[in-house]
């Protein structure tokens, strides 16, 4: 059987041993017994084999004893797939269930959120509390994350620091800080746990796309109204204002000043430059046609391909508007907020609404952005460590900001992981959210938002929410919104998109600053483009961005200002109160936040504990890092 074993081997283009008569008979000696053992014909071993080369991508085709312990671990593993197909309730226990049991590791006070180092899926109908205990069925989950998290010590598993404040504002009203390493719990935090809290409310006021959606179906007119809508929408706006008069075409040539609404584009294909801004009109002012911008008599001006402004100046050869003022925040609507039948709240019991008459305008809640796991592993550390932490602070929103199955992350962008990513985010990410859920009761709301990097999720911006077939008792608790949404919480109003338009719109602006005048604050500005253009993707060509322009034209508008807006970016972490400006409204204040990456390479990132206090100025919040 031995030779038959050979030459199955090498009818496949593989060699057995590299040391010589001796090693390969000792290889083959030890491949008899695995098809002894496993009742396995020569043909099926080599199957087998053939299947564990490739998952660990080796190099040669040759079989060498140090392969024989992973190739074993297969067979087992096969091995055990099969028995638990066969026999739908039977438990194959492990090492790593006996090393959690002797180490009372289930007793923990974290543990709701650790998985048995097997990491076997649970059937549907069964409760997530079994997650304490051996699961019961399934099959075993990708071989990056199949060994358990205490015997597999990784460089973010081994820091000591757990929790750092990094940022702090209003750190006077602040009350306390975060600690810098963990802490037994105590009997207060105990008594502190089972304390109810006041359930927050929420409400949606725009999630669009639908999840199933039809999406790039749009067609060359569609990019064209979307562009047109944005011009005369604007160009409508300054002029209800009745502080700019009538729109004019720029494109005229004119002595007399004018005003005129229009599109910032570029004349080539590289980045916008002083020489190179063109202002493209609307149809119904100057017939679509663009015109060259002279801003030399402008003292400072912001820029990006795409922006609507608004601009004073005259055209004296018609060839080239020369600009004496330039307004580039659009005006509010009178109108611009949404009606009240158009709110979808999220409960709908009978003392819901009540609440939300009586409830004050206070909130706490902590925000994080993906990725959730490092970039050596797919165990999720990240991920539970931040579920713990909100276990303590137990917040009254928990709001995960995509990615949460990261397209670059090196495991994905491989292929070498044996799940799908659907099978990942539910049973890394769901179940463990889940887990957090009802471990606090159902006094705590969490809110789930894509991201383009989502390699399980439609990639197309606007971008609709995930399709989770929730429990029923925990539906009420876990929301699913699309990228972007505008919702509100206790009458606070929100609004979130996960693309970064910060660092694109940081690679695409130009600015000038008013001679002598102190360096700006550069993020902030960019933010505020977000409100003044009224759009979450004001910018125009998409840098990257599979904008699907039959879907934008309602999901991307900002019809009101939020109170506090969500701008997950690979920049750096902040939390700034910002102001757009002067205009007919004064002084509109809000609070943007970028809470960074949970995690950045093989370590921690950060994220932002954010407390509400009926208005700004006695709101506190903090950029914590793992």
């Amino acid at each position: 059987m031995e030779e038959e074993i050979r030459a199955e081997f090498e009818a496949s283009g593989f060699s057995i041993g590299g040391g010589g008569p001796e090693d390969a008979a000792k290889i083959l000696s030890t491949l008899l017994t695995y098809c002894i053992n496993y009742k396995m014909s020569p043909a099926d071993l080599v199957s087998n084999w053939e299947v564990y080369y490739l998952n660990r991508q080796l190099d040669g085709l040759k079989l060498e004893s140090s392969y024989l312990d992973g190739f074993l671990s297969h067979l087992q593993n096969e091995v055990k797939d099969k028995l638990i197909k066969e026999e739908a309730n039977l438990h194959i226990y492990s090492s790593n269930d006996v090393d959690m049991l002797l180490s009372n590791s289930h007793v923990d006070e974290a543990a709701f959120l650790d998985t048995p180092g097997s990491k076997q899926e649970k059937p549907p109908g069964e409760s997530s509390n079994s997650e304490l205990t051996p699961l019961t069925s399934g099959r075993p989950s990708s071989r990056t994350v199949s060994k358990s998290n205490c015997d597999r010590i990784t460089p973010f598993a081994t820091r000591a620091n757990k929790f750092t404040q990094q940022y702090v504002l209003n750190a006077d009203t602040l009350p306390s800080a975060p600690s810098t390493h963990e802490t037994e719990p105590t009997e207060d935090d105990i008594i502190r746990r089972i304390q109810p809290i006041q359930r927050c409310s929420l409400q949606v006021q725009r999630s669009q796309p639908e999840p199933g959606c039809r999406f790039m179906y749009d067609r060359i007119e569609d990019r064209f109204n979307y562009l047109e809508d944005r011009i005369r929408r604007s160009a409508s706006l300054f002029s209800a204002s009745g502080n700019y008069g009538e729109p004019a075409d720029a494109t005229l040539a004119s002595e007399e000043k004018m005003f005129a609404v229009g599109l910032v584009a570029c004349d080539g294909e590289g980045h916008l430059n002083e020489k190179s801004i063109l202002l493209q009109g609307s149809v119904e002012h100057s017939r679509g046609q663009r015109v060259r911008l002279d801003l030399k008599d402008l003292d400072h001006f912001s820029l990006f391909p795409g922006q609507v402004v608004g601009i004073e100046g005259h055209n004296p050869s018609g060839h080239c508007f020369v600009a004496s003022k330039l307004i580039d925040s659009i005006p509010v609507s009178v109108d611009s907020q949404l009606p009240s039948a158009k709110k979808q709240a999220v409960d709908n019991e009978s003392h819901q609404n009540s609440d939300d008459v009586t409830l004050s305008r206070a909130l706490s809640l902590v925000i994080a952005a993906g990725p959730y796991t490092t970039t050596d592993n797919l165990l999720f550390e990240p991920l539970q460590e931040l579920l713990s932490y909100a276990c303590r602070k137990q917040p009254q929103l928990l709001i995960l900001m995509g990615p949460f199955i990261d397209s670059d992350h090196p495991d994905i962008k491989r292929g070498t992981v044996d799940q799908s990513f659907h099978d990942i985010f539910h049973f890394e990410i769901l179940r463990k959210v889940q887990d957090f859920t009802q471990y606090l009761g159902n006094t705590v709301r969490v809110i789930l938002v894509p991201s383009l990097r989502d390699a399980h999720h439609d990639f197309v911006f606007p971008q609709p929410p995930f399709d989770l077939n929730l429990l029923e008792d925990i539906t009420h608790q876990i929301t699913c919104l699309a990228n972007p949404s505008l919702f509100s919480s206790n009458q606070i109003h929100f609004g979130c998109c996960t693309v970064d338009i910060l660092k694109q719109l940081s690679g695409e602006e130009i600015s000038r600053k008013p001679p002598g005048g102190k360096p700006g604050d550069r993020i902030g500005r960019l933010a505020t483009h977000i409100l003044k253009q009224q759009s979450y993707y004001p910018l125009y060509p998409p840098a990257g961005v599979p904008l699907d322009f039959l879907l934008a034209k309602e999901a991307l508008d900002i019809s009101s200002t939020p109170d506090v807006l969500l701008l997950p970016s690979d920049l750096a972490p902040f939390v700034k109160v910002l102001s757009l400006g002067e205009g007919h409204n004064g002084q509109k204040q809000f609070i943007c936040v970028n809470p960074g990456r949970l995690a950045k390479g093989i370590g921690g990132g950060t994220f932002v504990e954010l407390c509400y206090n009926q208005d700004i100025n006695r709101t506190n919040a903090s950029v914590i890092r793992i």
